[in-house]
């Protein structure tokens, strides 16, 4: 019952706490935990029947034991109080203040679970997000409402991307854009260079980050999503504003989630995976989206390091069919120094077809973007028939397709983290690029726009 204290622990185990003869407890709600030393900690049930419930501790069970553990259960699920006065502002993952300021004052308490969208209710994701990147933007768009993930691998440079990213994302014409930023189990150097890069850039005062560190405890990093998309989720339909959200990293998510299923001896799924982690990683993807009547959106790039860059790895593979589309990070082009290293063929935004052209961007967008990655992939194609007979035996035109495909990494793909491309610079290059083809070889362009846009 709401309020009662329990003394009735009889097992601690890992992150876990199970009380018995419990009355009245439901799922999700928060306990408020006092150990026998006196110290505050606190937790959420996990799984309750039969008059015992099985309780999750954030802080971590070391301490605790069975005989005065006392436990009281709120009755309340997790809550997170959210305000504008947020932004700004650094949050550890649980939604405590960690910049040395005191907790804003909240305006409202939110459920971390969130409200699941009416299905009717939602607008189809349209109009562009610039991200300042010429991979995403020319060939692979990100759209307002849509959830598009980066598909990255140990030791590849997404952390830069995922801040780059942040600092430079905006939708034109818009003022109220803001960036909420959630990094799941990274190393304290990586804090710092988050925290780094948002104040030396200024992109702190748009933004509201929840950090949630290595060391902390693996079911904090399982609440840390869930905090941010509630800060997303107010920003966006409470106070009107487009919500960029970038969830770092989603591995770190999942194998946290397999730590808690193994402590609940679950049968375990797929690679030792739980069997509902497609259902958990769709509750925080699918909070993406825009509403009916609503002026505000939360755009999702939840990114993710592939183990053994196995694209098929269950994270990845759950990921890919729940989200729309993927960016692709390649090792190949990390190891020619080309920065971002994003893998243009692989990757893909299946919804940029809704979000571009006339008055979204550029009239020749769309047939620009098919016509550079044909080029692109007939190139690529080219070299591996090199490294079989030779460049000796390669035709003019084949010559041509070869040198436009390692022109294209090196103009177009390559960037300065610090370069911050308009659409209108992205397609002027692709323009520039497409210049070392023959016009006649433009096949997938309308002459109309060979005749406004090749350079002569």
């Amino acid at each position: 019952m709401e309020g009662m204290v329990y003394t009735t622990v009889t097992e601690v185990s890992g992150p876990l706490m199970i009380v018995d003869e419990v009355e009245g407890v439901g799922y999700g709600e928060v306990v408020d935990i006092t150990t026998s030393g006196g110290e505050k900690r606190t937790g959420q049930v996990l799984e309750v029947g039969g008059g015992r419930a099985v309780v999750q501790v954030f802080e971590g069970t070391t301490g605790l034991d069975t005989l005065d553990t006392a436990v009281r259960f709120t009755g309340k699920p997790m809550q997170l109080g959210v305000t504008g006065d947020m932004l700004g502002r650094v949050f550890d993952g649980i939604g405590t203040p960690i910049d040395d300021s005191p907790a804003p004052i909240p305006d409202d308490m939110r459920d971390v679970n969130g409200s699941p969208i009416n299905p009717s209710a939602r607008e189809y994701p349209r109009d562009p997000i610039q991200t300042g990147i010429s991979t995403i933007d020319g060939m692979n768009t990100l759209v307002r409402g849509q959830k598009l993930p980066i598909f990255s691998g140990s030791g590849l440079p997404h952390n830069n991307l995922a801040a780059q990213i942040a600092r430079q994302a905006q939708v034109r014409g818009q003022e109220n854009f803001a960036v909420v930023f959630c990094a799941m189990g990274i190393t304290a150097e990586e804090a710092d260079f988050f925290m780094r890069d948002f104040e030396e850039t200024g992109a702190i005062e748009r933004s509201i980050l929840f950090l949630n560190l290595a060391d902390d405890p693996a079911i904090e990093r399982l609440i840390a999503p869930k905090m941010a998309l509630t800060a997303a989720e107010y920003l966006a339909f409470d106070m009107d504003m487009h919500v960029l959200i970038i969830l770092t990293d989603m591995t770190n998510y999942a194998e946290a989630l397999r730590e808690i299923a193994a402590a609940r001896e679950e049968v375990p799924g797929r690679r030792g995976y739980p069997g509902y982690m497609y259902t958990d990683l769709a509750q925080l993807y699918e909070r993406a989206g825009r509403i009916e009547g609503r002026e505000g959106s939360i755009t999702q790039i939840p990114i993710l390091t592939m183990p053994d860059d196995d694209i098929t790895h269950p994270i990845p593979d759950l990921t890919g069919y729940i989200t729309e589309g993927q960016i692709v990070l390649s090792r190949e082009l990390q190891n020619k120094d080309v920065y971002p290293p994003i893998a243009v063929l692989p990757a893909l935004s299946r919804l940029m077809a809704e979000g571009i052209g006339e008055g979204r961007t550029r009239p020749d967008h769309h047939q620009l973007s098919t016509q550079l990655y044909a080029a692109y992939a007939e190139g690529c194609d080219l070299r591996d028939l090199v490294a079989v007979v030779g460049e000796e035996a390669l035709t003019e035109r084949d010559r041509r397709y070869l040198k436009f495909a390692d022109a294209f990494e090196e103009r177009f793909v390559s960037q300065g983290e610090e370069e911050n491309r308009t659409f209108d610079e992205t397609f002027d290059l692709g323009w520039e690029l497409l210049g070392m083809l023959p016009r006649e070889d433009l096949k997938k362009i309308d002459e109309k726009y060979i005749e406004q846009y090749y350079p002569e």
